[in-house]
C-alpha cells in the first residue's frame, strides 16, 4: 500500500491557489488508488517553530549523550522526521515567496534535514539516507518563471528545493509550477496546472 506525506504550506486557507492544485491531484490519485494511506500536514496554518541554539546542540550531539534539555528539544524533528520517512511518496505545495520558499517550510526543512536521520558524513562526504522515495511539488508564482522567461534567473524556489531533498537522497521530484497568477493570464495558467495534474496522477 502506497503511504504519502501531503503537505500545505500557504497560510491563505480556501484561497491558495497551491493547496487547490495539491488536493485536486491528491483527489485524482485517491481514485485510481483508494487503499494509499495519506497522511496530512498543515504547516501553513499550523507552523512548526523556529530552531533555537539548544535544537542546534541537540542536532549535533549523539544520542547516547543527550540530557534532558536535549532530549525535549530534538523531540519534536524526531517526530517530523519519523512522519516523514514513514512516507513511500511526497506531495508538497508551496507558494513562490521573494523567488523562493515560505519560512514555514524553510523551517520543516531545517527540522527534518539531521545528521544520523535524513543523511550521513563519511570518508567519502555526505550521503543522503532517504532513499526509494517520490516527491511531486506543485507550486503557485505571481509572475512567470518558467524556462526562458526574463524572471527564470530569479527562481530560486525550485532549485533550492530539488538541492535540499536530493541532499537527502530524493532524486525522483516532479515541479507543476502554476506561473503568472497575478496576471490577466492566471485562468490560463491554472488550467494548464490541472492539465499536468490530470497527465501525472494515472502514471505518477
Amino acid at each position: 500500500m502506497t503511504h504519502i506525506l501531503h503537505l500545505d504550506t500557504s497560510p491563505r486557507a480556501e484561497q491558495s491557489h497551491s493547496r487547490m492544485l495539491a488536493q485536486e491531484f491528491i483527489e485524482k490519485w485517491r481514485d485510481r488508488h483508494p487503499q494509499t494511506k495519506i497522511i496530512y500536514r498543515d504547516l501553513g496554518l499550523n507552523p512548526i517553530p523556529y530552531i533555537d541554539a539548544t535544537w542546534i546542540k541537540a542536532k549535533f550531539t549523539p544520542p547516547d549523550q543527550y540530557t534532558p534539555e536535549l532530549v525535549a528539544a530534538i523531540k519534536l524533528s524526531d517526530e517530523l522526521i519519523d512522519e516523514f520517512l514513514a512516507a513511500d511518496r511526497y506531495v508538497l505545495s508551496t507558494p513562490m515567496y521573494n523567488f523562493s520558499i515560505p519560512a514555514v517550510l524553510k523551517s520543516y526543512i531545517d527540522y527534518i534535514v539531521r545528521p544520523r536521520r535524513t543523511f550521513a558524513v563519511d570518508a567519502n562526504g555526505f550521503k543522503g539516507l532517504v532513499t526509494d522515495k517520490k516527491m511531486l511539488v506543485i507550486t503557485a508564482r505571481g509572475s512567470d518563471f518558467s524556462p526562458g522567461s526574463a524572471l527564470a534567473p530569479l527562481d530560486f524556489q525550485e532549485p533550492f528545493l530539488r538541492t535540499v531533498f536530493n541532499f537527502i537522497g530524493i532524486t525522483d521530484i516532479q515541479f507543476i509550477n502554476a506561473n503568472k497568477l497575478n496576471s490577466n493570464l492566471r485562468e490560463q495558467s491554472l488550467a494548464e496546472a490541472k492539465t499536468a495534474i490530470q497527465d501525472l496522477a494515472p502514471c505518477w
